[in-house]
């Protein structure tokens, strides 16, 4: 079982950047781990994943902008999320799956979940 917890979140305009941070604790390294997003009116969404060799994927509405990373060392997921547009508003949740590798593929799978951070960009 693993833990989460995110912070990080806050007010920017656009054009401005935000740092997130998500605080794991269990067994963290090997683990599928994720950003998603849930936006008022909208169904949650991946951003981005991470795997056990540190791949990553993107949604296309980020690529570019947004940078997710993780440090085995703390247990500490990162979003630095970049450019950041009005669009991009919304609760913010870190994610984890047992599964090494095929992150994104099962984005909709994953079983533990942080409480959220919000983002709000205007």
């Amino acid at each position: 079982h693993v833990q989460l917890v995110e912070s990080g979140g806050g007010s920017v305009q656009a054009g401005g950047s935000l740092r997130l941070s998500c605080a794991a604790s269990g067994y963290f390294r090997a683990y599928c781990m994720g950003w998603f997003r849930l936006a008022p009116g909208k169904e949650r969404e991946g951003v981005a994943t991470i795997d056990s060799d540190d791949r990553t994927s993107y949604s296309d509405s980020v690529k570019g902008r947004f940078t997710i990373s993780k440090h085995n060392a703390n247990n500490t997921l990162y979003l630095q999320m970049n450019n950041l547009k009005p669009e991009d508003t919304g609760m913010y949740y870190c994610a984890s799956e047992p599964r090494r590798s095929s992150c994104w593929k099962w984005r909709s799978q994953y079983n533990w979940w942080g409480q959220g951070t919000q983002v709000t960009v205007s």
